[in-house]
């Protein structure tokens, strides 16, 4: 009978389930199930193993979504950008995990070669188009990069959010002068544009990385094992989060889990600078 008892608790213990709390993971610029688990189904997985948690992906319907959830505890782990995250800080007072750097990330004031702007001073009553409405790298970072060199927003200059590709069409037109973009992007143009040459005539500052964020209330524990799996097994997560197609932008990047809430004050003032403040969104 005692044999049997034991044999029952050791069975009992082989059958307990591996991991410890259920946590949710979202991100903010990507939305719906199907497109989530594309870009990090591997990377669910790997962080599984990693961090004695599991990890379900939790699709949001956008970035004032995951501001919602977090305050209601529907999700625990947030993985947004740094204009989102200044906002996201504000609503939540969320916790910092890691930073995730993506190399090359920066905005930059591309112009056409033949055209007759040649600098920034150049683009005094002109048009500037900027692409989706609050993004770090099309938007705020391209309007924070002319005010650097002393042109005001929406005073010196007439910006317009256009889409990218139809803004190079514009620009190659003549409609519109220069278009606000980051580095990726210009090499996407250049390869759809072959036979057009584009000049960089004002770059900013490599932009604050994106930031994976926790709930306010996600115990002190779980967070460490999270940042522990980020320090102790970065290659692998890394090597998992690559698998999705428009992670590319993390190649070559790394994981940062000394950061500090003052290296988002640069973003703070693009904010600034476009006459927003960091209590919304910017277009919500």
């Amino acid at each position: 009978m005692i044999r049997s008892l034991f044999a029952a608790a050791a069975l009992s213990l082989t059958a307990a389930p591996l991991f410890a709390e259920t946590l949710k993971f979202a991100v903010t610029d990507i939305e719906g199930l199907e497109a989530l688990q594309q870009e990090f189904g591997a990377f669910e997985e790997k962080l599984e193993d990693l961090s004695g948690h599991e990890v379900d992906l939790f699709p949001v319907s956008s970035r004032t979504a995951a501001v919602e959830a977090l305050n209601q505890g529907k999700i625990d782990l947030v993985l947004t950008g740094p204009a989102e995250y200044v906002v996201i800080n504000e609503l939540t007072d969320a916790q910092i995990v890691t930073a995730w750097q993506r190399p090359n990330y920066y905005a930059q004031i591309v112009t056409l070669s033949d055209s007759p702007i040649k600098s920034v001073q150049d683009l005094k009553g002109k048009i500037v188009t900027f692409g989706s409405v609050g993004s770090t790298s099309q938007h705020l970072g391209p309007a924070q990069v002319l005010a650097d060199f002393g042109l005001a927003y929406n005073a010196d200059y007439q910006p317009q959010i256009i889409s990218r590709n139809v803004a190079i069409e514009a620009l190659i037109r003549g409609d519109v002068q220069a278009v606000g973009m980051n580095e990726g992007h210009l090499a996407r143009i250049r390869k759809a544009f072959p036979d057009t040459s584009f000049t960089v005539i004002a770059r900013g500052r490599d932009l604050p990385n994106d930031i994976l964020v926790a709930r306010s209330s996600l115990d002190d524990d779980t967070v460490a094992a999270i940042k522990s799996a980020f320090v102790d097994h970065s290659a692998e997560l890394m090597g998992a989060i690559l698998a999705g197609e428009d992670n590319q932008k993390y190649n070559g990047g790394f994981f940062l889990t000394k950061v500090e809430d003052s290296e988002y004050d640069y973003v703070r003032s693009m904010y600034k600078t476009i006459g927003v403040d960091t209590n919304a969104f910017v277009g919500n």
